[in-house]
């Protein structure tokens, strides 16, 4: 989801413009849990069949393979298969997934349930890739309307025949709904996935531009409801002071143009400030109050960034509940119950523990410490060339796609036994018909890796990973 607000770290309680304030707290809110303790990953299991089995903690894993009872099956996520087990002869008790949808990232967790009580097991982070898909989308149409206002021969117009099905999504959009359900559908290979719980976000972007509540007539070009000014200006300004960059503080919305001297309650006038800039401002303008000539800049343009982002959410929040209901069974939760069950459990804010918090629960009692990060990379280009500036082809690509067995995107592990790039280094791999290869590693790229150092692996399956720890999560010691 596009973040919301936390009680008591990232707004006050005052109201917001247009009658949208804090959400209230459910009864019992004020009653918090006790603190969750943190574990490692577990480990997805499955049988000599490959049918998935219950998740194991990593300790066991180790010995399953120390003792020769497993082989690993992938390495990201990592998976093991058991040699001397089925499933009819194992005690399934089932996991549940947890959705946070967002329009650069979404958070998928993996959790055990029971009474009420939820147990993390597994937390991904996708990042999608939708702006890129959008400039390479914009790309292709300039070279298409050059190509047809040039001297060519004729070509006759097609754009009066094509129409689009209802539901249609553009490729930027359509990309987030379709990469969430292809990691449910993986994630169900992995291991028994009994239900989705997903979280349905709803900005009003067309009462968020207006600021103000729309009724009645107002609502020609829709009915949308249910937002709340305050959590869409958290989310915009990453919880910070726009004038002194004050974090975890309470923070107050501010009028660009106070209005006292004419400024409106629209969403463009709206900034986030803490308590102190915010008395210190009174009734100035920004242009009174602020200086420096580069910091007024950057305020000013913040103010005005487009509800892009919100409505990509708004966009596809429908679609992605109908794929993933046709798939399992799919409980939907709202934006304001996942932030009362992260606070109340007293768990920071990040994608991957909002998504933990989806839904109808009572406790969270353990979240895992490292999270895996699967960054949306593409399966590559079917361009043979490569333009210029202007549009011109300035390289010729092989028609071969892989060398000495590698293909560009692979996971890899290189051995350098001599020389400066000596040691060991993981990650994905650029190849080259030379035998020279790249790999980017989460410590950057190393250049000129010869292909004999390099052993395989996983196959490119349009992803790369990187593990980082958990966003305010203590470490098991």
């Amino acid at each position: 989801m596009v973040p919301g607000a936390e009680h008591g770290r990232g707004e006050t309680g005052t109201a917001s413009p247009g009658g949208s304030g804090v959400t209230p707290e459910p009864s019992g809110a004020g009653e918090r849990g006790r603190e969750a303790h943190t574990i490692h990953p577990y480990v997805f299991v499955l049988d000599k069949h490959g049918t998935p089995l219950q998740p194991c903690p990593p300790a066991r894993a180790r010995t399953l393979l120390a003792k020769g009872r497993a082989v690993v099956h992938r390495h990201t996520p990592f998976t093991i298969r058991l040699k001397d087990r089925t499933a009819a002869d194992s005690q399934i008790d089932g996991v549940e997934i947890g959705i946070d949808p967002g329009s650069k990232h979404t958070g998928i967790a993996v959790f055990t349930e029971e009474a009420g009580e939820r147990r993390g097991r597994y937390s991904i982070q996708l990042d999608h890739r939708g702006a890129q898909i959008r400039k390479k989308m914009g790309q292709r149409s300039g070279y298409r309307r050059r190509r047809r206002s040039v001297n060519l021969r004729h070509r006759p117009p097609r754009f009066a025949n094509r129409t689009r099905p209802q539901g249609w999504l553009s490729p930027s959009l359509r990309h987030r709904p379709d990469t969430t359900v292809s990691w449910v559908d993986r994630l169900s290979r992995l291991a028994p996935v009994r239900s989705v719980h997903v979280e349905r976000v709803a900005f009003d972007t067309h009462a968020l531009a207006a600021g103000r509540s729309l009724e009645g007539a107002e609502y020609q070009q829709g009915t949308l409801h249910g937002f709340e000014v305050r959590e869409y200006l958290l989310a915009k300004f990453g919880r910070t002071c726009v004038y002194c960059g004050a974090t975890n503080t309470p923070l107050n919305l501010d009028h660009v143009h106070p209005r006292s001297k004419g400024g409106s309650d629209r969403v463009s006038n709206l900034v986030l400030a803490c308590v102190p800039c915010n008395q210190a401002k009174a009734n100035r303008t920004v242009e009174e109050f602020v200086r420096n000539p580069r910091a007024l800049a950057r305020i000013l343009a913040r103010a005005k960034t487009p509800l892009k982002d919100a409505a990509a959410v708004q966009s596809t929040r429908w679609a992605l509940w109908r794929a993933l209901d046709s798939r399992l069974p799919t409980h939907v939760g709202t934006g304001g119950r996942t932030k009362w069950n992260r606070t109340r459990n007293r768990l920071p804010k990040s994608h991957t523990l909002d998504a933990l918090a989806v839904g109808k629960l009572d406790t969270i009692t353990a979240v895992v410490d490292r999270i895996l990060v699967a960054g949306c990379a593409g399966r590559g280009s079917y361009a043979r060339t490569r333009p210029d500036r202007h549009g011109f082809p300035r390289l010729r690509l092989p028609r071969t796609k892989r060398f000495f067995g590698f293909a560009t995107g692979d996971l890899v592990r290189a051995v350098v036994p001599t020389g400066k790039k000596a040691g060991t280094h993981t990650g994905r791999v650029a190849v080259r018909a030379s035998g020279s290869f790249n790999i980017t590693t989460a410590h950057g790229t190393v250049q000129g890796i010869r292909h004999k150092h390099v052993r395989l692996l996983q196959r490119a399956d349009g992803y790369a990973y990187t593990i980082r720890k958990e966003e305010g999560v203590s470490s098991r010691p």
